[in-house]
Parts: C-alpha cells; structure tokens; sequence
C-alpha cells in the first residue's frame, strides 16, 4: 500500500516549514501523486500567513506537474464550541479544510469532556474536510463517542505520520483511534504534514501500522485513486 495524495502539508508561506508550492509540487509529481493539498497554518497560529494569502490561492492553477494541487488551510480550532479561525467566506473558497488543535491557539486548559465537546460540534461544521493529528494526549477526547459522529458526518479522520516521526507520545492513541475508525467504519487519510519535501508521501510508519491491524484499504481515501475521487465527487471538488 502507498499514498496517492498527500492531504496535510505546509509551504514557507507557514514561517516553520521550508519548501515553495512549487518545491512542494514537483516532489509530489515525482513521487506519483495524484494530488496535494497545501494547508498553511490559519491565523491564529505564530508566523501564519495573512488573510490575503488564502484569499488569493485562488490564481493558482488546479492542476501542476500533472498534480491535482488543492487550496486549503490547517484552520485552528480555537474554542471548546468547535469554532475554527477561518471565516465563512474563506470556507467556501477554498478546496480543502484541516483543522486541528494546537496548544498555542486553543486557550484554556484542556479536559476530556472539553475536548470531547468541541469535536462533536466541530463535527457539524460541513466545510471541514479533515480532522487532523487528534492523537495528543494533552487534547484526548472520548473516542467512542466521538468518531461515530465523524463517521455519520462524513469527516475524514487524519492518520499523521509525523506523530510516529516526532510525537511517539502520540502513537497509542493514534493507534486506538484507527482501530475504532475501522470499528465504526469512519474513513481516514494518512497525511505526513510535512514542512519540507523530505518527508511528503511518505507515511511508511503510519502505513505499516495500518497494515498491522488489518485497517480496511477502502477505507483509507488516499491509498486509492478511485476512492480519492469518489470522496472528490461526494464534496464537488473537481478533478
């Protein structure tokens, strides 16, 4: 199994990460893949690009090197109500939503039920297309509760390899969520979140972990291009 897109990366316009859109696209060409999403941090995190800079993705063209490049944004989740740090408006121009929990944007010290809250309502929010790295043991939330939503709601669950790469705290959690993302059949994408072309399409950890636990291949959106574009289709997103 290998990915057929990588939906969960940065480019310098995130001031900690270190590779060009261009940089970026060309090694997903080489690689093979079919698409790449660009997810620059959202505002609220130290170094973001300004809104400007997610309003005007739009010049660039859908498809480069023979990648599919999808616009998007790693909004933040900045409230235990679920509120992202990304405007209605820019929702719905941008191809691609991640969002995710950080400590330096969400305020407030978090608690299971707090967390647990917050995604059941982020749940609800029909722009959001990923729910990324939630493995964090400072940021656990009730599984079982929580991914059956993700499920009925369609969000895609993120596997991210780079927990397996710097965050091995990470790992047993990320391996429970994966193991009740297959229980309750919620999709997934495995993602790298990559700062630098080094490590893009390249979740071989994440991977073999799937493989360990026998995690369903058609329930991994990127592992497949038909499924891929079937989620495309399901979202309009052209290709």
């Amino acid at each position: 199994m290998k990915l057929i897109a990588d939906l969960h990366t940065h480019t310098i316009a995130s001031t900690h990460a270190y590779a060009t859109v261009t940089e970026m696209v060309n090694e997903a060409s080489r690689l093979g893949l079919f698409s790449l999403a660009i997810t620059d941090h959202a505002r609220s995190m130290p170094g973001a690009p300004g809104p400007y800079y997610f309003e005007s993705l739009c010049i660039l063209p859908e498809y480069m090197n023979g990648v599919r490049l999808l616009t998007g944004i790693e909004a933040n989740i900045v409230s235990y109500d679920g509120e992202i740090d990304c405007n209605d408006t820019l929702q719905h121009s941008l191809d691609w939503i991640v969002a995710s929990m950080h400590t330096v944007t969400l305020r407030g010290k978090p608690t299971v039920e707090k967390c647990t809250h917050a995604y059941l309502r982020l749940a609800e929010n029909p722009n959001v297309n990923v729910i990324a790295h939630s493995g964090s043991p400072y940021f656990k939330y009730d599984y079982e509760t929580v991914i059956p939503k993700f499920a009925k709601e369609g969000k895609l669950i993120e596997i991210n390899d780079s927990a397996f790469r710097y965050k091995k705290d990470n790992l047993p959690n990320c391996i429970k969520i994966a193991e009740l993302c297959k229980k309750y059949g919620a999709r997934v994408c495995v993602n790298t979140d990559s700062h630098f072309t080094h490590t893009l399409g390249r979740a071989t950890q994440t991977l073999k972990i799937l493989q360990e636990i026998d995690f369903p291949e058609k329930l991994i959106v990127n592992a497949n291009t038909d499924t891929l574009k079937a989620y495309f289709k399901e979202k309009h997103i052209s290709f």
